[in-house]
């Protein structure tokens, strides 16, 4: 087992995580009471850490062709990045500024430079001082509870902070006790005396104590006889941790602290905390924006309403507040920077809507298509060009369509994997999912378009894989650089007309490259042609397009729709 916080030891840690997360989620969502009694904190952990193993794994599969493995720093920070993007909820959220204060220190300069936060100096211990590691873990996790006390409005005891910074404090102790100069010795003796699995053992300990203590600290944790859900996920990772560094996994939690020891008294708890009042809305979204607008808009949004948290730096950040003007929220991030995955819930919803026996989940590359495809009944997840959803968020959005039977259209082949571990996840959460593997958002309409909510779930989903099977698909690009095509040599520039996803057609001119892809693909016969314009495609090219269609094939019909911002000019598809 390592012993030190390399890259091998980073990706080990997230993958443990993730596991004991997946193990535990349920018991931790039943004991979520506080700050909302919503029931997903275990479920926003899980997520927020998905994210970050995904990250991880991004740096380990671009090393894949190489010689040498990942810096460690590289997958430090990934870990701190991914999480950061894909944090959800509260306790998600800090979660992430947890991660990101402890990559601040393990990568910066060699043990005993003086200035652990010395970013100048990342590289260089990145590449070459992983040793180093098990004596950063104490000041890692000290930074980290500062970090995440910082990014709380207004930090209350008996939470995840409590749970961190008592970690914090262990490890520390720990560290002065094995300290080479002793207990009187220099900071830096104090800093780096202790190995990785000695410091990792105290802080696990210090959190345990500190998680038993929560209900004699929060009010609502007593009334309900349980501990701190945010603080319990903490503790789960932290003994993920524990199992990386030393290969021993730390005692269960006892099991009088998983559960509730009294349902009465805990469902009256909840009961008495939704009774409270309190916002109606949960807010979370990313934001590109400086640090002097992040100020301000802590402010005003500290004014719409409350469990405001914020994490992030360096021009990215993680927004999350409950307010009952969501709008507010929203605006209020659009004047700071540039919002985007931006996420509202509405609390209690989910228990006033009764749950639907069939949903549509599909993803969709354009805000056109997400319109078009919700007006059709679909819960829809936007791919924003570079930016392609993870599978927590499509196991988000099949929990937010309500349904007991969903199918699933990832309209993308780079998403099929990703898809295929959102169905799993969602199965064991008793929701029978088929995921239809769709190719092309112009698929995943031939798809919707024969859907019958009311007929046999077996029946509806063969239907609409056979439409979608029958409906072959095109997408005019843009050459971003020269490069070798089944259609030969591109240059940057040329339109590139790419039908069943390989390339058949380059060429200078949009419209007419896409006059030539429709003449291939009509060659083969067809009854309807789709064509999805992007944002800054002019009307005339759909005209054009439906002229060539008519004058050529005249029993052949077409449809045009408005896509949006989407990673290609021009979708197109042929039934």
């Amino acid at each position: 087992m390592p012993q030190t916080l390399d890259a091998a030891a980073v990706r080990s840690w997230c993958a443990l995580a993730l596991e004991a997360l997946g193990r535990e989620r349920e018991e931790i969502d039943a004991i979520n009471v506080y700050p909302v009694a919503d029931g997903d904190t275990g479920t926003n952990l899980y997520l927020t850490v998905e994210s970050a193993a995904q990250a991880v794994e991004a740096v380990f599969a671009a090393h894949e062709t190489g010689v040498s493995a990942p810096a460690p720093a590289d997958a430090v920070r990934a870990m701190a990045h991914g999480a950061l993007i894909g944090a959800r909820g509260n306790s998600g959220t800090i979660l992430a500024q947890l991660l990101r204060g402890m990559a601040e220190v393990l990568t910066a300069g060699p043990p005993g430079d003086g200035d652990h936060a010395d970013e100048g100096h990342g590289e260089g211990y990145g590449e070459g001082h992983a040793q180093g590691y098990g004596g950063r873990l104490a000041p890692a996790l000290r930074r980290a509870a500062e970090l995440a006390r910082e990014a709380v409005a207004h930090p209350v005891e008996g939470t995840i902070l409590s749970v961190a910074s008592a970690a914090a404090d262990a490890a520390e102790a720990a560290s002065r006790a094995d300290a080479p100069y002793g207990a009187d010795g220099a900071d830096k003796g104090a800093a780096y005396g202790a190995d990785a699995a000695d410091a990792v053992r105290a802080a696990y300990a210090g959190a345990r104590a500190a998680l038993d203590a929560t209900p004699g600290q929060l009010a609502v944790l007593g009334r309900a006889g349980v501990v701190d859900a945010g603080g319990r996920g903490l503790l789960t990772v932290l003994g993920a941790l524990v199992r990386c560094l030393t290969g021993d996994a730390p005692p269960p939690f006892p099991a009088g602290h998983r559960r509730h020891e009294n349902p009465v008294a805990a469902e009256s708890a909840a009961e008495a905390c939704a009774a409270e009042g309190g916002p109606a809305f949960e807010v979370i979204y990313l934001l590109e924006a400086d640090e002097a607008a992040v100020s301000r808009l802590r402010a005003r949004l500290d004014g719409l309403g409350d469990s405001l948290v914020v994490v992030g730096g360096d021009g990215l950040w993680n927004v999350h507040v409950h307010v009952d003007d969501a709008g507010a929220a929203v605006e209020a991030g659009v004047e700071a920077g540039r919002p985007y995955r931006i996420r509202i819930t509405h609390f209690g919803a989910a228990a006033e809507e009764p749950r639907v026996q069939r949903a549509v989940v599909a993803v969709v590359p354009g805000e056109g298509l997400a319109g078009l495809c919700a007006e059709a009944g679909a819960t829809t997840v936007l791919a924003r060009p570079g930016e392609p959803p993870a599978s927590g968020e499509l196991v988000e959005a099949i929990r937010r369509a309500h349904a007991r039977e969903v199918v699933l259209m990832p309209n993308d082949e780079a998403l099929r994997h990703t898809a295929a571990a959102a169905a799993e996840q969602a199965r064991t959460e008793g929701v029978r999912v088929a995921l239809i593997p769709t190719r092309a958002a112009v698929q995943g309409i031939a798809a919707l378009a024969v859907h019958q909510p009311d007929r046999r779930f077996d029946e509806d989903v063969v239907a609409m894989t056979s439409a979608a099977g029958a409906t072959r698909y095109a997408e005019l690009a843009v050459a971003e650089r020269q490069s070798w095509t089944m259609a030969g040599i591109c240059q940057a520039g040329d339109v590139l007309g790419l039908i069943d996803g390989d390339v058949a057609v380059i060429g200078s001119d949009l419209a007419a490259t896409a006059e030539t892809v429709l003449s291939r693909m009509l060659s083969a016969g067809g009854e309807l042609v789709t064509l999805v314009l992007g944002e800054d495609v002019p009307e005339t090219l759909a005209a054009r397009l439906e002229s060539y269609v008519r004058e050529g094939h005249l029993a052949v019909d077409t449809v045009v729709y408005r896509g949006g911002r989407q990673s290609a000019p021009l979708l197109v598809g042929v039934e």
